[in-house]
């Protein structure tokens, strides 16, 4: 059988040629993008970590806060009944005043001149003016202390409320950065959950690509015109699965097939071969090149032309549903793999 292979190919190239089409089977994630979603994750964790910590600390901040709040609260409370008790006092004090202002007025300076001039002697005289200068300077003491008390108890629960209005203030503003920092965390949480949910993706690929590498081996470079890259890529679309494993397999055995005396030398001859491939005389495969197959049929013909190969069926030349035969072979994707009828 001839093998359209350009003699003028030395086997380095060509060797270059088969492993760029092996690296090529699936998208692959390099070492450094895994690298970098892991660098992402590390830091993110990190953050939410410190968030964590200052949500913590906050917390303690706030809860202390509110304890001293509530003991202002208390004290406020002790401080707004000693003022109503000093008003209290305050307003007998000044009642009693006006009773005897009163009673000094209704009765004249006559009953204090009749209080002096009962006096029995000089000393009793004396004493008696001494008792009604001391009871309006007793009045006038009396009222200004409690005036003084009245104040202090006022200015006291003032400097208190003034400093509820801080507490609760800063109670406010601790309130709010928890409630930002909550928000940074849940962001950050999220953030976090789409990197790791990247970077195991990029794992899953790269352990797919790995895979694939092993599982794929490297065979004759086939010259090949556009036509009979989109005739092979149809074929492969009607008979396997829309998987990469699945469509490499039948290529692999269209391409064993065209590299093999046994068989027609080129990719159109092995495929409308007489009763080889059912999708040619059921009218299936022109519907699929009307219609251009997938680019994944497309991109796996492209490969297998270059050289690629599914290595478990190397060696097979024919392939059946699974599901119609008991035929010991190699099963890929629902087909069922051998080199011989």
């Amino acid at each position: 059988m001839k093998i359209y292979k350009k003699r003028w190919i030395q086997s380095g190239t060509a060797l270059i040629c088969s492993l760029a089409i092996v690296l090529s089977v699936f998208p692959s994630f390099a070492d450094d993008d895994i690298s970098s979603l892991e660098g992402q994750t590390s830091t993110l964790q990190d953050e939410l970590e410190g968030i964590n910590e200052e949500i913590l600390s906050l917390s303690e901040e706030i809860s202390t806060n509110e304890m001293q709040i509530e003991i202002l609260n208390g004290e406020i409370a002790r401080t707004s009944d000693a003022l109503a008790e000093a008003e209290e006092n305050e307003d007998k004090q000044y009642e009693d005043m006006k009773a005897r202002i009163k009673y000094m007025y209704e009765h004249g300076n006559a009953t204090l001149l009749e209080m002096l001039f009962s006096a029995e002697n000089m000393t009793d005289f004396l004493n008696k003016a001494d008792f009604i200068e001391n009871l309006s300077e007793y009045d006038r003491s009396a009222l200004d202390n409690l005036k003084d008390v009245h104040q202090q108890i006022g200015d006291q629960k003032k400097t208190l409320e003034i400093q509820q209005d801080s507490l609760t203030e800063l109670q406010a503003d601790l309130n709010s950065r928890r409630t930002e920092l909550q928000a940074r965390a849940e962001a950050t949480s999220t953030d976090l959950a789409d990197v790791q949910a990247r970077l195991e993706q990029a794992k899953a690929e790269e352990a797919a690509r790995q895979a694939a590498q092993e599982t794929i081996s490297s065979g004759g470079v086939i010259d090949a015109s556009t036509d009979d890259i989109t005739l092979l890529a149809a074929i492969l679309q009607c008979e396997a699965r829309q998987d990469y494993d699945s469509l490499l397999a039948v290529a692999t055995v269209i391409m064993n097939r065209v590299e093999s005396p046994r068989f027609p030398n080129s990719i159109s001859g092995v495929i409308y071969a007489q009763g080889q491939f059912e999708p040619v005389w059921t009218g299936r495969l022109n519907a699929v090149l009307k219609a251009g197959p997938t680019d994944l049929s497309f991109r796996v013909a492209q490969d297998a032309v270059n050289g690629a190969r599914l290595a478990a069926v190397a060696d097979c030349y024919f392939f059946l549903y699974a599901g119609s035969t008991d035929r010991p072979g190699v099963n890929i994707g629902g087909n069922l793999f051998f080199q011989s009828w």
